[in-house]
């Protein structure tokens, strides 16, 4: 209950009807205490005209009056004269005198405070103004006595009455923000709910239907949340069976083009010279139609195996991956190189490694031989205190505007005229798998540099060391 938006509203409209009575409480009390002795002078004065009737009246007579008006003397000021018109025995000192002809509030709420917090009876003087100008100035002495008390009860009444109002004001807030908020409130996340049982679901898609304004806004805002997420998910299943299909019909194609590509030897050797001719063409368009479907199958996995973390050497793996490249460069001036300490231990999967390593060598040496000009492939690496640093440059043409801006995209990130743009797609899935990242730092007509980190502590050992 407490915990509840309600609850909470119930509280806190508890706490501040409370308070804005407490507020109302002390000058109410300050204007009951200053008409109570507003009174007070007021039956003076009527008592003292007793005696302006008769100037001769009992003792009897003066003490009745004095005890009818609550007061032990009474004095007027008229012409200019000071008079005692009624007077009895004062029980002790005078404690303090008031003036009421023009109180300021803090006077009165000061008054009124000293009144309640003064346990023991005193006796005071009130000075005041004469009724329908019957003087210039009439003064009392009395006890507090009967002020306090009528103060005391006064002030409960009023708490009592501030209570029932804050109970029923914070009763009726309740239930109109439990009505207002609460329901809808409870509404729009059964929708979410519902919703994140079946999201493919279109029906359940929430209708905002709230009179709030702002409930309504959130309603729409979660109603195009959902759908846009939706069709999202229909878009990637989507996808994901063309892509079912894709590795299906590519995986058959290859098997077709790998056939081709056995014919083709032969053709190779006819004396046919328009066949010589055409022969070459053929089997580049053979191999890179090979190729992109193999791409293609590797890529359309459900996902790259998480590696196994090993030590390993890098500089003997980065030697492998050149040696495998020289291979393929041929008669092309393409010349590769490497400075990697050659003690030099990382923590990775090796294979995975070389693979990432390969495809960006791979790459460079494409962009290089497409060039027609020389060029330089250069392997480094390095650490520094969080992460092991591998950058791989080349001096080739750079990469063109429309490549850099979907690099890392599959199929969208292709830098030359038939690559499928798989290649660094799958170097950032490799790299990612080891908590790494890939970056292109610089590519221009100098050429192109990657970089890829991977860290050297994993995130317990950061925590551990941290802590250290």
């Amino acid at each position: 209950m407490l915990n509840s938006l309600s609850g909470r509203f119930l509280i806190l409209t508890v706490i501040f009807v409370m308070l804005a009575e407490v507020l109302i409480f002390v000058p109410s009390v300050a204007r009951f205490r200053e008409d109570f002795l507003l009174a007070r002078l007021e039956r003076a004065q009527i008592a003292s005209l007793a005696l302006l009737a008769d100037d001769m009246i009992s003792p009897e007579l003066e003490a009745e009056l004095l005890a009818n008006a609550g007061v032990y003397n009474v004095v007027l000021r008229r012409d200019q004269m000071r008079e005692l018109v009624l007077s009895s025995e004062v029980p002790g000192p005078i404690a303090a005198t008031y003036d009421l002809r023009d109180p300021g509030p803090a006077q009165l709420i000061g008054g009124a405070l000293s009144r309640l917090l003064t346990t023991e009876p005193q006796i005071i003087r009130l000075i005041g103004s004469p009724l329908r100008e019957a003087g210039q100035l009439i003064e009392v002495t009395m006890d507090t006595a009967d002020l306090r008390e009528a103060m005391l009860d006064y002030g409960l009444r009023i708490l009592l009455l501030s209570a029932m109002i804050s109970i029923v004001t914070a009763s009726l807030l309740f239930f109109s923000v439990r009505v207002l908020l609460v329901r809808p409130i409870k509404g729009v996340v059964a929708h979410m709910q519902a919703y994140a049982a079946a999201p493919e679901d279109a029906r359940r898609v929430i209708r905002p239907s709230a009179s709030v304004r702002e409930l309504r806004e959130a309603e729409e805002a979660l109603q195009l949340l959902q759908t846009q997420m939706t069709q999202a998910l229909r878009q990637k299943e989507r996808l994901a069976q063309l892509g079912g299909a894709v590795a299906r019909v590519s995986h058959d194609l290859r098997n077709i083009l790998t056939s081709a590509q056995l014919f083709t030897d032969r053709i190779e050797r006819s004396e046919d010279p328009a066949v010589r001719r055409l022969a070459p063409k053929l089997v580049n368009s053979i191999t890179r139609a090979v190729s992109l479907c193999e791409s293609t199958l590797a890529f359309g996995r459900a996902e790259e195996p998480a590696p196994v973390l090993t030590l390993f050497n890098l500089a003997e793996l980065a030697h492998e991956v050149l040696e495998a490249e020289r291979l393929a460069i041929g008669e092309h001036d393409v010349s590769l190189s490497e400075d990697i300490p050659a003690s030099m231990m990382i923590r990775g999967d090796p294979e995975q490694i070389y693979r990432a390593l390969s495809n960006l060598v791979r790459n460079a040496r494409q962009a290089i031989v497409a060039s027609g000009k020389p060029g330089e492939i250069n392997l480094t690496a390095l650490h520094d205190d969080d992460d092991w640093v591998i950058r791989v440059c080349d001096t080739g043409p750079g990469l063109p505007p429309k490549a850099r801006e979907h690099l890392f995209q599959p199929f969208q990130g292709g830098a030359r005229k038939g690559g499928s743009g798989l290649g660094l797609a799958i170097v950032v899935e490799l790299v990612r798998g080891h908590g790494g990242t890939l970056e292109l730092i610089r590519s221009d007509a100098s050429g192109t540099l990657f970089e890829i980190r991977l860290p050297m502590h994993d995130m317990e050992e950061k925590r551990a060391s941290r802590a250290r």
